[in-house]
This record gives C-alpha cells, structure tokens and sequence, in this order.
C-alpha cells in the first residue's frame, strides 16, 4: 500500500434524501459505465472518508455530479457548508451550462463559495446516447458557448474538460484561443470504447498535451475496463504521462463512481506501483502537489 501523501482531485458526494440528482434519483439509465445501480445510494463524506481509511488522504477536490439543473450552485453551497464543518472538500469544481447568456451571474453565485475553483461542463458526444452527455456536437465553437468561456477566464476560473478523444482536436483549438484558462482533461480521456480504440486515443492524447495549458486527470480507467489490472491500465497511464510529462498529470480516484470496479486502495496501490521507478520528486507531484497547483490548495 502506498505511503504517499494524496490529494485526490476527483470525488464526488451526493445526498439523495436531501438534495436532487436526476440520473441518481429518477432511476438508473443506461450510461458510458454500465448498471450503476450499486451506488445509487446516499454518498456522504464519511462514506468517501471510509473507503479511503488506511491511506494518507490530505486534501481532496469535489467534482459536479449532476446535481439539480435548476439550482447548480446549491450543489456548491452544500459542499462549502460539508467543508466548512468537517476540512473536506478543500476544492470544489461546479457545474455551468456556458451557453446560457445569464451564466456570468450563476458563476459569481458559485464564487460567493471559497472553496470553489471552477466549473465542468461535459462535453461527452458520442454516437451511442448512452454515452452522450451534451446533445449536439462541436458545442465549444459556437459563439454564444465561446462567450461563456469568456466569463470563466475574466474571473480566473479553471474549466475540467471531459470529452472522448475524437473530439480532443476541437478542444485543443479552443486551449489555442484561450491560452489563460486552465484546462484540466477529466478521466484520462474517458476512452470507454474497447482496446480497439487505444491507438486513436493517444495519438488524441499526445495532440491535446501540445496545448500547454492543458493537464491531465489520470482517473476513471475503470469505466473503459470493468475487471481492470494493473497491468491492463498500465499502457494508458504510461501514454497519459508520456503526452503530458510529469509535471501536467495527477492521480484521481473517480470515487464512487470507480467503486463499481475497485476499492479505493486498489486504484491508488495500481498508481503506485506502475510509478515505482520514478523518483520521490516524480511520485509526489503525481500524487500530491500537481493537483495542489493547478487547484489552488
């Protein structure tokens, strides 16, 4: 077991009594990760907290989860008040449709948080509905999406891009035109498509790191192989640091969504060893101080 300092910068909470999820609380749908049925229950810290007893957890990230679209920053006005009691989550990364023209008031709501750092909204297209969390394609170039961006980069805000790897090029553009704004790659780019698709994703890969403010979340490996190994995850957290280098890569748990296909140990325990021959220097900006900086902890 690892004896590394984390920070794990992608979590997620939900409170099903108290709070609304549509994809948690109107039932299981179909989705990218298959039957979720085994977490479709109340999440609160001290279930994240269990699930990572025996590890050196100091600080974690708190990721939207589709939390009541009426209402997005009450989602970070939870959290805030979760962490404002009990230290966790010391970075919480909300959720903004960037093509509302109101959204630079919904994003000042967000700030009213202090925890907050920025926002995520999925851009997730894919042939398969299952698999599509936006309903059109080629959002990000379209002016009225564009202008919504705007507002993220006037208030120093980081935007998390989760997206498939065939759409990397369109957003390597948007990092182009946007060379201030901190995009952080969700969930090794969510490649859930097969073996088969591994060398389109990284040559995907190796084009987004061109962007140099892009990073690289190394999570949710889980989702594209459901009975995963170390050895079977290897190759893509190789590739991931090979395109981003070191110093633009961090490791996340994507708990308890990754719990449908691991403890939380094992995801942690598999980063340790595929890293063993890095040095401490290495190991501690992949575990610790990369999400540090690029969260503002």
């Amino acid at each position: 077991m690892t004896d590394l300092a984390i920070i794990d910068p992608h979590f997620h909470l939900w409170d099903l009594e108290n709070n609304y999820y549509p994809w948690l609380s109107d039932g299981v749908k179909p989705s990218a990760f298959g039957d979720y049925t085994a977490i479709n229950k109340t999440y609160l810290l001290k279930d994240y907290l269990a699930d990572a007893a025996g590890l050196t957890l100091v600080k974690a990230v708190h990721l939207d989860v589709g939390f009541d679209p009426r209402d997005p920053a009450g989602e970070t006005r939870w959290l805030q008040g979760v962490a404002d009691q009990h230290g966790f989550p010391q970075g919480i990364v909300g959720y903004a449709d960037l093509r509302k023209p109101d959204v630079g008031d919904l994003l000042d709501a967000h700030m009213q948080s202090p925890n907050f750092r920025g926002i995520r909204q999925s851009m997730n297209y894919h042939t398969d509905p299952a698999k599509t969390y936006l309903s059109e394609p080629h959002v990000s170039r379209t002016p009225d999406w564009r202008r919504g961006f705007k507002e993220l980069a006037r208030r120093g805000l980081s935007f998390d891009l989760q997206l498939y790897y065939w759409q990397m090029e369109e957003f390597l553009e948007l990092a182009g035109d946007f060379p201030d704004v901190q995009i952080i790659l969700n969930h090794t780019g969510m490649q859930v498509d097969g073996p088969e698709h591994f060398e389109g994703w990284r040559k995907a890969m190796h084009g987004l790191a061109k962007a140099p403010n892009v990073a690289c979340k190394i999570s949710g490996l889980g989702m594209g192989d459901w009975t995963w190994t170390t050895e079977s995850i290897r190759p893509y957290v190789e590739e991931a640091i090979g395109a981003f280098g070191v110093k633009r890569c961090m490791f996340a748990s994507n708990f308890p969504v990754d719990k449908l296909f691991s403890s939380y140990s094992a995801i942690w325990n598999a980063f340790s060893q595929i890293t063993a021959s890095y040095s401490k220097e290495e190991r501690q900006a992949l575990f610790h101080d990369n999400a540090a900086r690029f969260y503002r902890l």
